[in-house]
């Protein structure tokens, strides 16, 4: 590492570690003091049937008078809503009744659990039952009466993925509804003794157009920020949490047909299990044994016009819990850690995951899965270790250890020395201030391989100052030519990157306009020897309504230098060649309609140049909410690519209609078709979900794969699959 990237990252750390600490006492929020809320111990019954007439919530505190967040964050909300609290040795007990200011149908797009914020009328709890500002737990639900349930983790991210069983009941009256909620403490981890959590409650009204809060949240931050949560104050604390064990057993059947390898069908059947112990009040162990993800949704295509790899995000469950433990080291196109390299080429036999606090300020996980070999992909074993220690007021010191190591040869030549593992290991510091203006982080990490050949490193430092007006980042990387994280997804190697941005709004006095204004970011890239090979000059004008639609004009300016040989379509072997540079200039309109009508959408066109050549694209998204029952929507995106006559011109078609229909609560079906004209591919997916018991559903999964100019089938298969959630 050069003197002049070593004075980069210190200087940058230095930037953080003094701009998160430069507060004043006026600065913090104090809403832990403002806003508290008592909640009483009970021996009474309380049904959860959503009429909110048991003896308990006539003697409770009243949480009311929430604050306006958005479209402006001054005075109180004109959707009243009431919060009343009770608790048992097994419960903890919600009784919510939203007012509606005023007259129309709630906007419920489905009934889905765990339904999409921005698009439900909706009430949620987020719960900072650790008091670090930091990880939690958030239940709520939508008009419609659908669940939502998630893990919080860095301050206010929800994790949606993680399910478990409560209670829950929706009333819809004429001019308000109600809920009530039980949701069990043995669900919960927290701290045993202790009488006080941190404690909020958001209320979404759509047809006013209003985001609330009961303690107030700045317009610029999301409801679910725990550093902006008052105080839950326990009468007696909480039950002291038992260990239980909850046990998912499933089983599977499968019929498939390869048309292209001229197979016969091929009927298989399966079972495996997961489990959930509770060792401690923080500490919870999570094992899975012959995994099945063949109900997880399928991925959305895109047209891929980068020199790199893709980001696809994970979504099978058991990598998503307490996935920023795991998954949280690195940034963007830097991720030591990536779940989806386990398990998506050869099967995973088994896995263990340990993970929660062991005292106040120290969080801990530790994950190992196995793999078996199929075809010429090796059987291998994933551990990664980690270790994460609250510093300050919400800031973080975490550091880690992953190591692939191949545990079956698959020929003398494979299984030399260079290829038995690939290990990475790494520290980072992620800054959170108290009132959340300054956000950052800064890692360095190191990767070893056998042969010492491919021991490489990466290090990086961002910051961020967010106010009202003022968006501000500031952010250099540098990854070397032999940095190796075989388990992890890093966009590109060899190269710093610097990349300052500042965005700046202006909230006008109007009936029609929230808010606009400028955004600025100039990213250099260079190779090790600080050479420029690319450079984004960008500049975004944007102006959000009133009613949430929003227009976007944007200019770039684009320079790049070409390390690699590159076909800019993937598909004609019209390569351009290595050491050849190109500089273009592009103009793109985003325009997004207001969320809250039945069909609404968002679209994006563009034209400039691209490469030796010129581009112009459209993409969008066009929905339709049958309301309550789901949505009818299209993603397309078209690319029409023109170079010099000596090269071949190309235009690309990708459709996506999708179906997504919830016939109740608890019956769901997508239906998923996709064209991607690029890979010559048009694929179908047809998903049935029942849940027929809390958390325990049985899956009917069809998908098949044809060409689509002759629609000769490629591939096909039908699966069904059984769960059961014993708890």
């Amino acid at each position: 590492m050069s003197t002049r990237t070593i004075l980069l990252i210190v200087l940058a750390f230095i930037t953080i570690r003094v701009s998160g600490q430069v507060q004043t006492a006026n600065e913090m929020s104090n809403n832990r003091q403002t806003h508290q809320i008592r909640i009483q111990k009970t021996n009474k019954k309380i049904t959860i049937d959503g009429k909110l007439n048991e003896v308990p919530w006539q003697k409770s505190q009243v949480a009311k008078e929430f604050h306006r967040v958005l479209p402006i964050d001054t005075g109180y909300a004109d959707a009243k809503t009431t919060v009343r609290l009770a608790y048992d040795d097994e419960n903890l007990y919600f009784g919510v009744k939203c007012f509606e200011s005023m007259q129309g149908e709630n906007i419920v797009e489905s009934l889905r659990r765990d339904f999409e914020f921005g698009k439900n009328d909706n009430f949620l709890i987020f719960m900072d039952t650790y008091n670090d500002q930091t990880n939690g737990f958030s239940f709520g639900a939508s008009a419609g009466g659908a669940k939502w349930d998630g893990l919080q983790s860095e301050g206010g991210d929800v994790s949606l993925t993680w399910d478990c069983k409560w209670k829950m009941e929706v009333i819809e009256y004429e001019d308000y509804w109600t809920i009530e909620m039980a949701i069990p403490f043995k669900n919960l981890q927290y701290q045993e003794g202790v009488k006080r959590w941190g404690i909020n409650f958001s209320r979404l009204d759509l047809k006013e157009n209003e985001k609330s809060s009961w303690a107030p949240v700045p317009r610029q931050f999301p409801t679910a920020s725990l550093a902006f949560t008052g105080t839950l104050i326990f009468e007696e604390a909480p039950p002291d949490p038992k260990m239980h064990v909850s046990l998912i057993p499933y089983v599977m059947g499968e019929v498939s047909k390869d048309h292209l390898e001229g197979e016969d069908e091929d009927w298989s059947g399966d079972a495996g299990m997961d489990a959930n112990i509770s060792l401690t009040s923080n500490l919870t162990l999570d094992l899975t044994v012959n995994p099945d993800y063949s109900q997880v949704e399928v991925d959305e295509q895109v047209t891929n016009l980068d020199r790199f790899e893709l980001f696809f995000p994970e979504k099978r469950q058991f990598f998503l819990e307490n996935k920023d433990l795991f998954t949280g080291y690195g940034k963007e196109n830097i991720r030591p850690f990536f779940s989806r390299r386990i398990g998506l080429t050869n099967p995973v036999h088994a896995g263990a995951r340990l993970s929660g606090k062991l005292n106040e300020d120290m969080r801990i996980g530790l994950m190992n899965m196995q793999t078996g070999t199929q075809g010429d992909v090796p059987a291998a074993n994933y551990t990664v270790a980690t270790m994460q220690h609250q510093v300050f007021s919400r800031s973080n010191v975490g550091a880690f250890f992953i190591n692939k190591q191949l545990t079956v040869p698959t020929g003398k030549e494979r299984f030399e020395d260079k290829n038995r593992f690939n290990r990475v290991f790494g520290v980072d510091y992620n800054l959170a201030s108290a009132n959340n203006r300054w956000n950052g982080k800064a890692f360095y990490h190191r990767s070893v391989t056998p042969d010492g050949l491919s021991n490489g490193q990466a290090a990086s430092a961002t910051v961020n100052y967010s106010t009202q007006h003022w968006d501000l980042d500031w952010a250099y990387d540098y990854v070397d030519d032999d940095y190796r994280a075989e388990t992890g997804y890093i966009r590109r190697t060899g190269y710093h990157l610097v990349a300052p941005r500042a965005e700046y709004k202006f909230y006008p006095q109007s009936e029609k306009l929230a808010n606009h204004g400028p955004d600025v970011l100039y990213q250099s890239i260079f190779d090790p020897q600080w050479n420029l090979t690319d450079r984004t000059i960008q500049f975004k004008y944007e102006f959000v309504f009133l009613d949430r639609s929003l227009i976007s004009l944007n200019f770039r300016n684009e320079y790049i230098l070409l390390r690699n040989s590159f076909d800019p379509t993937h598909t004609t072997g019209d390569t351009l060649a290595a050491g050849t540079d190109y500089n273009w200039n592009e103009a793109e309109i985003v325009y997004e309609s207001d969320p809250r009508s039945l069909l609404n959408y968002d679209l994006t066109a563009g034209y400039g140049g691209f490469f030796h050549g010129k581009r112009g694209y459209v993409q969008g998204n066009l929905k339709y909410r049958i309301q309550p029952y789901g949505s009818i929507s299209l993603n397309l995106e078209y690319n029409d690519l023109n170079f010099p006559e000596q090269y071949k011109d190309v235009d690309f078609w990708l459709l996506g209609p999708k179906f997504d229909i919830t016939f109740t609560r608890s019956l769901f079906l997508t239906v998923f078709w996709q064209y991607n004209e690029q890979i010559k591919n048009i694929n179908t997916n047809i998903r049935f979900q029942w849940r027929y018991a809390p958390v325990s559903d049985l899956y009917i999964v069809y998908t098949d794969n044809y060409f689509p100019e002759n629609f000769r089938e490629k591939n096909r298969a039908l699966v069904a699959k059984l769960s059961y959630w014993f708890n």
